[in-house]
């Protein structure tokens, strides 16, 4: 058997405000924006690099849907940024206006930050440490 998780859903206010952060702030390539109806889209946008998965731009359309943008995992950080390259990535998304919630840090396993996207989810950009 060959699995994989392929797609994120990721509730967003608005389909081009969220292509326009995700690709011109985070560097996300836009894989696809196919209109379905009148007001629903299949717009997905991932991680420039090999093997990633992609986050599928969910317009939220009901008022429980409106309250969980950016809440979508209860405050924790809930999607995690690899790179090959901490510091490039760190500078760059700085400069580009991403917000950091913390001072890089060291640990056990790699360089990390935390920042916040546009609607307040918190990620982890993280570069894991070469096994001895």
């Amino acid at each position: 058997m060959n699995q994989y998780i392929a797609l994120l859903s990721l509730l967003v206010r608005d389909y081009d405000e969220a292509i326009k952060y995700y690709t011109e702030k985070l560097g996300f390539e836009l894989m696809e924006d196919t209109r379905l109806t009148d007001s629903k889209r299949w717009v997905v946008v991932r991680p420039i690099g090999k093997n990633s998965a992609a986050l599928l731009l969910s317009k939220a359309e009901n008022p429980r849907q409106l309250v969980a943008i950016g809440d979508q995992s209860g405050g924790r950080v809930f999607l995690f940024l690899y790179t090959d390259d901490f510091w490039r990535d760190y500078i760059l998304l700085k400069k580009k206006g991403v917000i950091f919630i913390e001072e890089p840090r060291n640990e056990d396993y790699g360089t990390v930050v935390v920042f916040k996207d546009l609607y307040g989810n918190l990620w982890d950009l993280l570069e894991q440490m070469e096994p001895n």
